[in-house]
């Protein structure tokens, strides 16, 4: 199992800039656009047919509380015909002068009418919106498990600010809609309905002069979404593009601060905002050209029904109360559709953001092998491993290895020379270019991933702390741990007097919402997590503190108590951590120069004795290559 999550490997060169967004909605890609060993930023664009299935499915799982929403809106929107078609009447009774009794009762039904659609609404109102929460809950999931289960080397080339848009902004914006513009939608769309219907009751031709309005309608439509999608998705990629550089500024803040970066990266998030403002003002001055459009229906439509019935009353075809009726019918339109012609500005952005999570949800699963086998042992073997980033240099060249179970093994080299590679192929995060590698005498392509995912586990140079209790942290490995075992892995790797220390305890909350624990704590942290976890494999990258520091020796120890009697792969950045390595694998340049003990590698005098000696004459980071 993999117990930390990886980062980007040193020795990888940087993914190439991204090309500008496509506007409009992308076909889905196929299974072979997310290889591995190819540098992604962003995440595709689901197609309207494929947007519209994942909706339907989710929908399918919340149909009892959608028909009763439908049901209850009906019934509402019902309600709310009875006031036109009464006052039509009371119109002609008054010109025929009939009696009060008769002018109360009918004011007491539209009265009695209009509580009775209020309640209903509400109802409908709450059943909307649940059924749309629903959906959305269960889409946003979706999304956060697919994003979880993309391969490593993926996951780690993708736009940490286009990913995050997508489980941040784009479900804000669908959930925004789903509480406050789709059973406004739903209930405007059943309005429009039923009430044209009573028009035409009223007289077809009426009917038919309410209707003059929507190719109106339809030509103000027509004229705004072609110019409006484009927009709607440069608008969303912009505010991809601005989360991207104030999430890789603030997650870079130290290194910034370093180099005196900060008026640069001020300058590109002050240019990524003002992108974003600059289409989102392109988009406010479209609707409002799209808005008048709308008045311009209205006045039609009423203008129709008004000279039509003035020409119906003339021919006593239909009486004063009737087009009265038909006219008050018309103007009820003007909520609902100017309710749907305006709230389309934000059904445009709502479905494009949910076209990007669909993008997400339909991303092809990892390939589980058929004939997938498990491990015989925890020994591994390297054929001929040769890999390369894009079109880069080769990182590896040709690297042929065998550990044996429980030996472990520890790469050292100059900075490139391709050790957090090497480990990351072994860990199975990077699928090698060349050459394969064998676990347990079996090929990593053929292992089942869960199988993967319980035989090694990968403890990354930046172990992350989530929120939540401290023991819940150390329970990720292994949920069902007591406490008695998470104490024991804590006192493996020297970590308990501390954690018992802590304000709660074990009960303290960690992470974001809580107490932050140092680099060195969180080492110690993921190292009681390799013990709970207790694969037959390990990999270690660990980044380890300054040179010569009491906190350095401290997590040496702690890593070799944590992986005694386990096959382990270390990847050492400080020297003294392969001091006690069975075996020392030097690199340099992607190939194998020298593999032995300590002691007869500095006995040989080659690449490997350089290092030590020069380590030992000023005890500092290994040079840099």
């Amino acid at each position: 199992m993999t117990v930390e999550t990886p980062r980007p490997p040193e020795d990888a060169p940087p993914p190439s800039p991204a090309g500008s967004p496509s506007p409009t909605a992308a076909p889905d890609p196929p299974a072979t656009a997310f290889a591995p060993d190819r540098a992604h930023r962003l995440l595709p664009v689901a197609s309207a047919r494929t947007t519209l299935a994942v909706t339907l499915a989710g929908l399918r799982g919340a149909r009892a509380a959608g028909l009763w929403a439908l049901a209850l809106s009906v019934a509402a929107n019902a309600c709310g015909l009875v006031a036109p078609w009464v006052l039509g009447i009371l119109v002609d009774d008054v010109t025929r002068g009939t009696a009060s009794g008769r002018v109360l009762a009918l004011s007491a039904l539209i009265a009695g009418a209009a509580v009775a659609g209020g309640v209903l609404s509400a109802f409908a109102f709450t059943m909307i919106t649940r059924t749309g929460e629903t959906v959305l809950a269960r889409l946003r999931e979706d999304v956060v498990e697919r994003a979880l289960r993309l391969p490593a080397p993926v996951l780690a080339r993708l736009s940490s600010g286009d990913l995050l848009s997508r489980v941040g902004d784009d479900v804000q914006v669908v959930g925004d809609a789903v509480r406050e513009k789709i059973p406004l939608i739903v209930s405007s769309l059943i309005t429009v309905v039923l009430t044209m219907g009573g028009m035409f009751a009223l007289d077809w031709r009426l009917g038919l002069a309410g209707m003059c309005s929507l190719p109106v309608y339809a030509l103000s439509l027509r004229w705004y979404l072609p110019r409006s999608a484009p927009l709607f998705a440069q608008e969303r990629a912009a505010m991809g593009e601005r989360a991207q550089a104030l999430v890789g500024s603030l997650h870079g803040a130290e290194t910034v601060h370093a180099y005196r970066l900060n008026e640069r990266r001020l300058a590109l998030v002050n240019e990524r905002s003002t992108a974003a403002m600059d289409t989102t003002v392109r988009v406010f001055r479209l609707f409002t050209r799209f808005a008048g459009g709308m008045n311009l229906a209205e006045c039609v439509g009423l203008s129709a029904i008004v000279a039509v019935g003035f020409w119906l009353v003339g021919a006593d075809a239909v009486t004063v109360g009737a087009t009265t009726a038909a006219a008050l019918y018309f103007h009820r339109l003007f909520g609902p559709l100017g309710a749907i012609m305006l709230t389309f500005n934000d059904v445009q952005s709502a479905g494009t953001s949910l076209a990007r999570m669909a993008g997400v949800i339909r991303l092809p699963a990892p390939e589980v092998p058929e004939d997938h086998a498990r491990p015989a042992d925890s020994g591994i073997e390297i054929r001929g491993v040769g890999h390369r980033y894009d079109d880069g240099p080769a990182v590896l060249d040709g690297i042929t290895l065998r550990i044996e179970p429980g030996e472990r093994v520890a790469l050292v080299g100059s900075s490139g020379a391709g050790k957090t590679t090497l480990a990351s192929v072994v860990a199975g995060l990077v699928a090698p270019a060349e050459g394969t590698v064998l676990h347990g005498g079996v090929p990593m392509e053929r292992l089942h991933p869960d199988a993967l995912r319980r035989h090694l586990a990968l403890i990354s140079q930046e172990a992350h702390v989530f929120a939540g209790t401290f023991a819940d942290n150390v329970r990720l490995a292994a949920p069902g741990a007591t406490d008695e075992e998470v104490l024991g892995a804590l006192e493996a790797v020297g970590a308990r007097s501390w954690a018992l220390a802590l304000p709660d305890g074990l009960a303290t909350v960690v992470g974001e919402s809580g107490l932050r624990l140092t680099a060195h704590q969180g080492q110690q942290l993921a190292l009681a997590r390799l013990i709970l976890a207790d694969p037959a494999v390990a990999v270690l990258d660990e980044a380890g503190a300054e040179a010569g520091s009491a906190g350095a020796r401290d997590l040496e120890r702690a890593a070799v108590a944590a992986t005694e009697g386990r096959t382990t792969l270390v990847v050492a950045h400080r020297l003294p951590q392969a001091v006690e390595a069975d075996r020392i694998v030097v690199l340099d340049e992607g190939r194998i120069v020298e593999v032995g003990p300590h002691d007869d590698l500095v006995a040989l005098g080659g690449r490997y004795a350089a290092l030590w000696s020069a380590w030992q004459e000023g005890g500092r980071p290994l040079p840099t290559a």
